[in-house]
């Protein structure tokens, strides 16, 4: 039996990852009291049980002190249950954003606030996500790629490392983004918003792509930053890292930066034991 124990920060994702298990054929049972949890493992694991992959949610809305449930699971590994951990996560900008609008009240946000709750939150569930199977940061992901990587894991039962990549095109023009992790500027490159006929397109038309990655520096660059990217990443996962953004940047974010991040997304998508994501920030932007 597969038994995934789902759980994270509120407004992570762990209600939207449930249904998508539930989906897959996992019977899913969501905030079961504490005290149960021992003996619904014991029953869906007995031999005569017809469940042969379930996923429990876990929080702490629970009845009890997250800790309690902590100790739970301990007492099941000595018993030699096995199960698996996914942690379901996302910055606190995020959190909050989510949290603020479903105007509901954070479970941990005695006076109100939710920003105090998620720090509350955070701390709370410090041990679990280092001791975590899975870790998915939803920051960036829509709902079809979240999907695609439970299935990869749970579905597909292929390796998975926890790291989520995000290749983001953006304009300098509006800012480097925040949370990149490495940003790479393509300004050096002949800028399609002075071609007439291109000023119009992005680097997610034909045209433009045709006409970026013509210029030979392009390749290179291309190249060298691929050979880069695949070997920083396994270093990344060494040190416990579980997002890294990429930010690749032009003038005004609609040509260059778009052709070449979808590049490096072609380049890097199903190559490794990562997650991977691409986000166009300022591909509909006014502007070169």
């Amino acid at each position: 039996m597969r038994f995934v124990i789902v759980t994270g920060m509120s407004g992570g994702g762990k209600s939207t990852a449930l249904k998508m298990l539930e989906d897959a054929g996992f019977y899913c049972v969501d905030n079961l009291p504490v005290f149960l949890i021992e003996k619904f493992v014991e029953l869906v694991s007995m031999t005569n049980s017809e469940i042969s992959k379930v996923a429990l949610g876990l929080d702490v809305r629970s009845d009890q002190s997250f800790e309690d449930a902590t100790r739970v699971l301990g007492r099941l590994r000595e018993r030699n249950y096995a199960f698996e951990i996914l942690f379901m996560d996302a910055d606190e900008k995020t959190l909050i954003k989510r949290y603020k609008e479903t105007r509901r009240i954070h479970p941990l946000a005695v006076d109100g606030r939710v920003e105090d709750g998620v720090i509350r939150e955070r701390k709370v569930l410090g041990n679990i996500r280092k001791s975590a199977d899975y870790v998915i940061d939803t920051t960036t992901l829509l709902t079809r790629e979240l999907k695609a990587e439970l299935d990869r894991i749970f579905v597909d039962n292929a390796e998975y490392n926890s790291l989520m990549v995000t290749v983001m095109s953006f304009g300098f023009k509006h800012g480097i983004p925040a949370d990149a992790d490495l940003v790479f500027d393509v300004r050096f490159l002949p800028n399609p918003f002075y071609v007439e006929e291109l000023k119009r397109k992005t680097g997610n038309d034909r045209e433009v792509q045709e006409y970026v990655m013509g210029f030979p520096e392009a390749g290179t660059f291309l190249e060298k930053l691929t050979d880069m990217v695949r070997f920083l990443i396994p270093n990344y996962v060494k040190e416990g890292k579980y997002r890294l953004v990429i930010g690749i940047g032009c003038t005004g974010g609609k040509h260059r930066s778009v052709t070449l991040a979808n590049e490096l997304y072609g380049r890097m998508k199903d190559k490794g034991k990562y997650g991977i994501t691409l986000y166009h920030r300022d591909v509909n932007s006014q502007g070169t």
